[in-house]
């Protein structure tokens, strides 16, 4: 059976990946807690009693740090929103499908970016 030919992945495909796809989400809301956790504690760390010279250039490295944080979040938050999406095409039965082609895309890229909806035929038109 060639892949081109396919309209869509089997449903135990479709089971396969949406495991696959609970697994990274689980593990993308633990890292993004963890980053919005470190955010909180950048906000105080402790340099209240220490020298004003110090206390500048803490505050300084607080800022980038809180910047840096914030784009971290919103990079998880997005990948998040991205792996849900794909869960709900896979509700559709049209996950795996690429948008631009309509063909399959390929199973290892899949396995390796799970909420792609390009395959790397139409990522290479781009």
């Amino acid at each position: 059976m060639s892949i081109e030919n396919t309209s869509r992945y089997s449903d135990n495909d479709l089971e396969e990946f949406k495991i696959l796809i609970l697994k990274k989400i689980e593990k993308a809301q633990h890292d993004l807690d963890l980053i919005k956790s470190a955010y909180m504690n950048d906000l105080n760390n402790g340099t209240e009693d220490t020298s004003p010279t110090f206390k500048a250039f803490d505050e300084g490295s607080q800022v980038m740090s809180k910047e840096s944080n914030s784009q971290l979040a919103i990079r998880q938050e997005k990948f998040i929103r991205d792996l849900k999406n794909a869960l709900n095409r896979i509700e559709n039965k049209t996950y795996g499908v690429c948008r631009v082609t309509k063909k399959l895309i390929n199973k290892n890229r899949l396995l390796l970016v799970p909420h792609a909806t390009l395959s790397i035929e139409a990522k290479n038109m781009q």
